[in-house]
């Protein structure tokens, strides 16, 4: 299984920091937030406020993006169809982009 999204989120966030040479205070200063919420963040720590680490990822050049896994995924949550092919939860999609309308409703990327 690969890496949490806390996790994930920790590696990139201390990578840029050190990439941009800025100390975890002067990037609490720049994004708005306190020195203990980048700390928390780059400690992987779960429970971060939604905003601050919009602000925080938004200062270091990053950003944070909601998308549909696979076809299987955005299924599960319209419940079973007759006659949808099979496919496992890892299996990628071949392409990104919608083909055919079919394919709008097996699950699309989604970006807000």
């Amino acid at each position: 299984m690969g890496n949490s999204l806390p996790d994930e989120l920790a590696a990139e966030a201390r990578a840029r920091r050190g990439s941009l040479r800025l100390s975890q205070r002067e990037l609490a200063e720049l994004a708005g937030v306190s020195e203990r919420f980048v700390r928390f963040v780059e400690q992987g720590k779960r429970t971060v406020q939604l905003d601050s680490l919009l602000a925080l990822l938004d200062t270091l050049g990053l950003e944070l993006r909601v998308q549909t896994r696979t076809r299987a995924a955005a299924r599960a949550l319209a419940g079973p169809r007759a006659g949808s092919e099979a496919r496992t939860s890892n299996e990628p999609l071949a392409h990104s982009e919608p083909r055919a309308n079919s394919e709008l409703r097996d699950g699309p990327e989604v970006r807000p």
